[in-house]
């Protein structure tokens, strides 16, 4: 049953709705006279003869802002009811107020327990009801206000840690990349002269062979002793061991000053493969076998990516958090597996990427424990996680997600099933 009245809404001086109340009492007179004294106090009013009819009602897309309950019903007594509605996610934040005659604390008392906020008594007094009605109506809204600005307050507290953790990671990885440069460089532009000497070096000794076939017993005795052969030879190789050696620690330099882009203001033309192999060499000891658990597997496949404008440090963060993310994954299943089945599960981490139309698309997918039904809908808020306690800040995930959707207006979403693993795919405009 809905209570309405058309001949005041279609009035010149009707004033607007000051919030919608429901009404359910299976008695028609105290729903009329509810009903006429709320519409006149510029309320809207919606009215149910029982339990049932207002849990109905309730599955509607429209809720109300209030609930008058009556407690002495046919069917589902009051106090069912409003159990019921206590335990639905969607509507248990709406304020009950328990209408009754009932006058015992213990109904009360029970009443209160299930979730109510008030009791107004039998018979009415306009007046305390209107008033108890604007209380719990502004006690909702300041909550609701309290609960925005609340998530507001998490959302720039984790962009200040986003901003901050970008930043320190950023100066840490350019200050090592800086310390390494100098001395390689020393380095690698001496291995050059030393090559040189050493070559001038082999050539003086072979035009003392050949002039000189005949040395000293005692320069003889040395040259045997040392093997003069065998270490010419292997000098060359040392010194060409050594070239490769700073040629990789160059290309690690080369790898930690583009995650940091520690220098660059702005957006940027960033190729999206630098800053995932540059990821993938910084994490590259946690792929690694140990004591605890064997090797785990890296599978890229790389399409054919252009130049993206974004924020690079920023992107190369998300792809930290979601690999971190996905080792962690993989290293709580080996932890929950017995010694000897460890050797029958191999971690694998999956890096796919292409371009389709105006944007690329990124996916990481690995095959941990991957996430429960009741964790999907948290999984981006910021300081939820379901790792141990000191295991995890509950941060990463919601940072990646702040960069990706808020920062360069882009989609990070996940498909998962719990045990089977986790795909995460992050969706880039190119401009």
């Amino acid at each position: 049953m809905k209570t309405t009245i058309e001949d005041q809404k279609d009035s010149i001086n009707y004033a607007p709705s000051r919030g919608i109340i429901l009404v359910v009492d299976d008695n028609p007179a105290n729903l009329q006279v509810l009903s006429s004294f709320l519409d006149r106090s510029s309320f809207e009013v919606w009215a149910a003869r029982s339990g049932e009819k207002a849990l109905q009602r309730l599955e509607n897309d429209d809720l109300p802002d209030l609930i008058l309950l009556d407690v002495m019903m046919p069917g589902i007594d009051g106090f069912e009811t409003c159990k019921q509605l206590k335990s639905n996610a969607r509507v248990q934040d709406i304020p009950v107020i328990f209408m009754t005659a009932l006058s015992e604390t213990a109904d009360k008392v029970k009443g209160l327990q299930l979730g109510a906020v008030d009791y107004i008594t039998k018979p009415f007094q306009h007046e305390e009801v209107l008033v108890r009605i604007e209380n719990h109506l502004k006690l909702r809204n300041l909550t609701k206000t309290l609960s925005a600005k609340n998530t507001e307050l998490q959302q720039t507290q984790t962009q200040l840690i986003q901003a901050e953790k970008v930043a320190a990671l950023g100066q840490l990885t350019a200050g090592i990349a800086h310390e390494v440069n100098n001395p390689i460089n020393f380095i690698a532009g001496n291995l050059n002269f030393v090559e040189q000497y050493v070559n001038e070096v082999v050539s003086l000794l072979s035009l003392y062979q050949k002039y000189l076939p005949d040395p000293p017993d005692e320069i003889q005795t040395a040259i045997q002793k040392s093997d003069l052969n065998f270490l010419l030879d292997d000098l060359s190789k040392i010194i060409q061991s050594m070239q490769v050696g700073t040629d990789r620690v160059t290309e690690i330099v080369s790898y930690l000053n583009n995650f940091s882009r520690h220098r660059e203001a702005g957006k940027k033309l960033a190729n999206l493969h630098e800053g995932l192999e540059s990821t993938l060499l910084i994490l590259g000891h946690r792929f690694k076998q140990n004591a605890n658990r064997p090797a785990i597997k890296i599978i890229k496949e790389y399409g054919e990516l252009p130049l993206i404008e974004c924020f690079p440090g920023e992107i190369n963060q998300v792809f930290m958090n979601l690999i971190c993310n996905a080792i962690d994954a993989i290293e709580e299943i080996y932890n929950s597996k017995k010694s000897d089945e460890i050797c029958q599960y191999s971690g694998v981490i999956k890096i796919k990427t292409e371009a389709i139309g105006e944007q690329v698309i990124l996916r990481v997918a690995d095959n941990g424990s991957g996430i429960n039904t009741a964790d999907k809908t948290k999984i981006f808020d910021a300081f939820y996680t379901t790792k141990p306690v000191g295991k995890g800040t509950g941060l990463g995930l919601s940072i990646a997600y702040q960069i990706v959707v808020n920062n360069h207006h882009g989609k990070l979403t996940y498909h998962s099933k719990a045990g089977e693993g986790i795909e995460f795919i992050i969706e880039l405009p190119i401009r």
